[in-house]
């Protein structure tokens, strides 16, 4: 079976700010396959080259070397169009001021579909229905984006993603700035998505406990590299994230939901 995504050792570098000393960064040498109906969590410190790997995905920037497949077929090679027909993102939150309603957003996923047209079809708008039937939406069409709670804003995102019908569904912190409650909607929902859809997820999160629980495998990176990859239970071992994120780590089983729990191993205080 042909992979969603296949990297082959693909390297990029940010330029370094002329006058600034900060290093440059990017990735370099990441080799990474996504199989179909897979999810996989992709977890780091800050500055690992998490979100680089989604800009590379999406191509907004192209590697300096190596060389991205989607479905088999060289990115690069792509039309723009063509990659958002397969590709959807879903960033942390919506740009503020954003003066559209739900089903206005939810409808621009389907113009990388209708990209000669000035207005929607029957059928675009049957999909989006759907997308947001899906996600929960549908009952806030009406609103201005700007009004809802954040995670309606995250499900409405969601649902214009869904109306791309995209092979491949990309999230950059998608429970970031949540509270628990659309924590877990969210996290059910991509399940949803995943199993009912059969879309393959790539999902970015510093919740490495979120990941775990969300992914099929999880890709560990640190400083632009792989610094493991597989099951989550292989993945979450202290050594290897002590060594990726530079402080003391506990790994625990919760011994009600069984759920991979991490915690930073903080030094016990002397006590005089």
């Amino acid at each position: 079976m042909t992979p969603v995504i296949e990297l082959r050792r693909v390297s990029f570098v940010y330029p370094r700010a002329e006058g600034r000393r900060t290093p440059a960064f990017g990735m370099t040498d990441v080799s990474l396959t996504v199989e179909p109906g897979e999810v996989v969590g992709v977890v780091g410190p800050n500055s690992a080259g998490k979100t680089t790997l989604l800009r590379l995905l999406t191509r907004v920037v192209s590697p300096a070397g190596g060389e991205i497949l989607l479905e088999g077929r060289p990115l690069g090679t792509l039309a723009r169009a063509d990659i958002a027909r397969r590709v959807a993102m879903v960033p942390q939150e919506a740009p503020r001021p954003f003066p559209f309603r739900v089903e206005e957003l939810v409808l621009m996923g389907r113009h990388p579909h209708t990209p000669d047209r000035y207005f929607e079809s029957d059928t675009d708008r049957a999909i989006a229905h759907q997308a947001m039937i899906a996600t929960g939406v549908d009952a806030l069409a009406a609103l201005p984006l700007d009004e809802l709670a954040g995670g309606e804003r995250q499900r409405a995102m969601l649902a214009r993603a869904l109306a791309q019908e995209p092979t491949l569904l990309l999230l950059d912190e998608p429970t970031a700035h949540l509270d628990l409650r659309y924590q877990a909607e969210v996290a059910e929902l991509l399940r949803t998505v995943n199993r009912q859809r059969g879309v393959t997820i790539v999902l970015v999160s510093h919740d490495l406990a979120l990941a775990a629980d969300l992914a099929d495998r999880l890709v560990l990176i640190g400083d632009g590299r792989v610094a493991g990859a597989g099951t989550p239970e292989a993945v979450l071992e202290p050594s290897l994230l002590e060594a990726v994120y530079r402080c003391p780590v506990i790994v625990e089983k919760s011994p009600v939901s069984n759920r991979l729990l991490v915690q930073i191993g903080w030094p016990s205080a002397e006590r005089g």
